[in-house]
C-alpha cells in the first residue's frame, strides 16, 4: 500500500503544470468543455483568452460563472446550454450560441457534437489512493470524461471532496493538473420579498410528509424551502442541491427516510450555494451526486413515487403553457432541467408538476398571467405537463381541466389589476362564453 501511494504522489507531481501552460495543450481545432457552474475551472479560464494558435475551436459551457473568453469568434467559437449573468449579454452580442436543451440530453448532444474534447474542470484535492471527486457537479462530466482526448485538472484545496456515481476520478485519467487556492463561487442568500414567501407557503401547503420533492434554483425556490421546515421525512431528489437544504436537514424536515430511489441519499448533479452548503456535502457518505442522466432522466424521474417538482418560470398563458427562457427583448437561460422532471412527475405515481411565479412584473406594470405568450417565445413547459401554477394569489389547478377551466384557475391567481382586462381577452378568444 506505501508503494502505491508514493506512486500517485509521484504521478500528481510529474503532471503538474503552471497556469500559463494549459493553453500549450490545446490545439488549434480542439473543443473544450467546462463542468456545469462551481466545476468551471476559475484559475485556468481566464488563461484561454491569451491564446494566439486557437483557430476554429470551440468552448462548451452551462451556467458560467467564470468571465467569458475574450477572443475573436474565428478563434474561439463558445456555446452554453445555460445562460447565466456572464454570457447572457455576451449572447445578444454574437459572442455567445445557446444550444436549446433539456438538460438530461447535453451528454448525448456532447458526444455526438464533439467526440473528442479537452475536458477542464475543478476539482477536489486527490487522497491517498490517487482520487479526485469532481466536487460540486457530476452533470455530464463523466460522459465528457469517457470521450476526452486530454483530460486537465484544476486542483482547489477548497473544494469539497463529494461522493456519487461516476464521481472519482484516479490520477491515472489525467493529462496535467494546476493547483488553485481560489474561493469557491457562492451563491449568496438574499433578502426574500413579501410575494416569495407567499409563494412559499402555498406551495409548502401542498407538499405532504414524505414526498421527495425536486426545486430548481433562485429567490422562489429559496422561499419555498424554508417554508417546508415545518414538514416531516421529506426526500430530496433533484438536479441542484441548493444551501436552502442544509437548513432542512437540520430541522429534520428532509430524511430521505421514505424514498424509493437510493433510500437516505441526497441525490443531485450539482451543488452550487454557500459555504456552509459546501461544508455539508464535503466527506459527507449521506451526499451523491448522480450524471445528469440518471438525476434528469426520465426513466429515473418517472419512478419516484410521491414526486413534488417544483420550478419557476416567466410567464404562463391561458393553456398553461410556461415560457420559462426569453423576455420580450432577450433571451434569459434555457429549458434547463424543468421539462425533465415536469414529465417525469406526470408519469410518477401521486407526481405532482407546479410551477411558480410572479403574478407581476416590472414593477407590477405587466401581468405574467397571460392570453398568448409573447410573439417567438419558446414553450419550455407543455400545457400537458403542468399540473398546478402558483402566485402569491394562490394555486391554479390545471390538471385534468379543460380551457374553460383552465383560464377562470388562472385568472384568479393573476394580480387583480389585470382579471378583468385577462377575461375579456379569454371571450374575444373564445375561450370563455360571453356572458362570463
Amino acid at each position: 500500500m506505501e508503494a502505491v501511494k508514493l506512486d500517485v504522489k509521484q504521478m500528481y507531481q510529474d503532471k503538474k503544470i503552471n497556469k500559463e501552460d494549459v493553453i500549450n495543450l490545446i490545439e488549434p481545432g480542439d473543443a473544450i468543455v467546462f463542468p456545469a457552474a462551481g466545476s468551471e475551472p476559475m484559475l485556468i479560464a481566464p488563461e484561454l483568452s491569451k491564446a494566439t494558435h486557437f483557430k476554429n475551436n470551440r468552448l462548451y459551457r452551462m451556467l458560467a460563472l467564470s468571465p467569458m473568453i475574450d477572443l475573436p469568434v474565428d478563434q474561439l467559437k463558445q456555446y452554453s446550454f445555460f445562460l447565466s449573468g456572464v454570457d447572457r449579454k455576451a449572447m445578444r452580442k454574437g459572442i455567445v450560441d445557446l444550444i436549446p436543451a433539456h438538460f438530461s440530453e447535453v451528454p448525448n448532444i456532447l458526444r455526438e457534437r464533439e467526440p473528442n474534447p479537452v475536458f477542464i474542470a475543478q476539482v477536489s484535492p486527490m487522497n491517498e489512493e490517487g482520487y479526485f471527486s469532481l466536487g460540486l457537479t457530476a452533470g455530464y462530466s463523466a460522459e465528457v470524461l469517457n470521450i476526452a482526448k486530454k483530460v486537465i485538472f484544476e486542483v482547489n484545496e477548497n473544494t469539497p471532496f463529494v461522493y456519487g456515481e461516476k464521481m472519482l476520478v484516479h490520477i491515472d485519467q489525467v493529462d496535467a493538473l494546476v493547483e488553485s487556492s481560489l474561493p469557491l463561487p457562492q451563491l449568496p442568500e438574499v433578502e426574500l420579498s413579501k410575494n416569495e414567501l407567499a409563494i412559499g407557503e402555498i406551495v409548502a401547503d401542498i407538499v405532504k410528509d414524505g414526498d421527495t420533492i425536486q426545486i430548481g434554483f433562485g429567490s422562489i425556490p429559496n422561499a419555498v424551502m424554508k417554508a417546508l421546515d415545518k414538514k416531516r421525512d421529506l426526500g430530496f431528489h433533484s438536479e441542484m442541491m441548493p444551501s436552502t437544504a442544509v437548513e432542512l436537514a437540520k430541522h429534520g424536515s428532509i430524511t430521505n427516510t421514505q424514498k424509493e430511489l437510493l433510500p437516505n441519499k441526497y441525490v443531485a448533479t450539482l451543488a452550487l450555494g454557500t459555504q456552509e452548503l459546501y461544508d455539508f456535502i464535503n466527506d459527507n457518505p449521506d451526499i451523491c451526486l448522480m450524471p445528469v442522466e440518471y438525476t434528469n432522466g426520465l426513466e429515473t424521474v418517472s419512478k419516484i413515487d410521491n414526486l413534488v417538482s417544483i420550478n419557476t418560470t416567466l410567464e404562463v398563458d391561458f393553456l398553461g403553457q410556461c415560457n420559462s427562457e426569453q423576455l420580450e427583448d432577450f433571451y434569459y437561460s434555457n429549458t434547463g432541467g424543468q421539462s425533465d422532471f415536469a414529465v417525469g412527475a406526470r408519469i410518477a405515481k401521486h407526481g405532482i408538476g407546479i410551477v411558480c411565479l410572479p403574478s407581476t412584473a416590472k414593477k407590477g406594470s405587466i401581468s405574467r398571467i397571460v392570453a398568448n405568450l409573447h410573439s417567438g417565445s419558446p414553450v419550455s413547459t407543455s400545457k400537458n405537463d403542468v399540473d398546478i401554477i402558483v402566485t402569491e394569489f394562490g394555486a391554479a389547478y390545471l390538471k385534468n381541466k379543460s380551457i374553460q377551466e383552465r383560464v377562470q384557475a388562472l385568472i384568479k391567481i393573476a394580480h387583480p389589476d389585470f382579471r378583468d382586462e385577462l377575461t375579456q381577452q379569454a371571450i374575444e378568444m373564445g375561450y370563455l362564453p360571453s356572458n362570463n
